[in-house]
């Protein structure tokens, strides 16, 4: 996978994206994502990969401050169109290099961003540098078993899976471990028996360089 070929895809998905992806089991498991988090009137929530939108129904606009990023200018701007009349801020940016000030987010959320990125080790890097010293990183994704190996089956759909923009193989044990400002609080299982997960972190206040 790489961007060009990700403004390609994502321009295609852009029309018919939530009618996969925000109904039925993922708009259950979008709803339960939200639930319990523990915001403040006033935080600053950055969603990172918001796509067309389908988290921030989930949240009340007015209370926050939030900005919400893509890659793909198509799909943010289905997002700019649903929420026009809320305080949004809505930016076309690479999540590898977000173009945002250090610890500056209460809140970061990355929902089926790090599958679909090329780096998603720089791209996790990125969200941990521009979250608040005690901020936590929401995220929702798919990810592979940790301590198993893909099945037959899965190595030879993954290539193919790629090409339509999202990896199916990514181990997230394998990204955390490069993330030394990384506390995980939780790590629960979405839908799927477990391929889809909803990982909390921390970053750390202090940490050994």
């Amino acid at each position: 996978m790489n961007n060009r070929w990700n403004q390609l895809i994502y321009r295609m998905w852009a029309p018919i994206y939530d009618v996969f992806f925000n109904r039925g089991s993922f708009r259950v498991a979008r709803k339960k994502v939200f639930t319990n988090l523990p915001f403040k009137q006033g935080d600053q929530i950055l969603f990172v990969g918001v796509g067309t939108g389908a988290d921030l129904e989930y949240i009340p606009h007015h209370e926050f401050n939030i900005t919400a990023i893509d890659y793909s200018y198509d799909m943010l701007e289905k997002a700019r169109r649903k929420y026009s009349q809320a305080s949004i801020t809505f930016q076309q940016m690479d999540a590898e290099h977000l173009n945002l000030p250090a610890d500056q987010f209460d809140f970061v959320i990355g929902s089926l961003i790090l599958s679909v990125v090329p780096n998603p080790y720089q791209a996790l890097h990125e969200m941990m540098r521009v979250t608040k010293p005690g901020g936590q990183i929401i995220l929702f994704d798919k990810f592979a078993p940790e301590g198993a190996s893909l099945s037959f089956f899965k190595k030879i759909l993954r290539p193919v899976i790629q090409l339509l923009g999202t990896d199916i193989g990514l181990s997230f044990g394998n990204i955390i471990q490069q993330q030394n400002r990384a506390h995980i609080l939780s790590d629960e299982d979405m839908m799927f028996q477990g391929m889809y997960r909803k990982i909390v972190l921390e970053k750390r206040t202090s940490y050994a360089s």
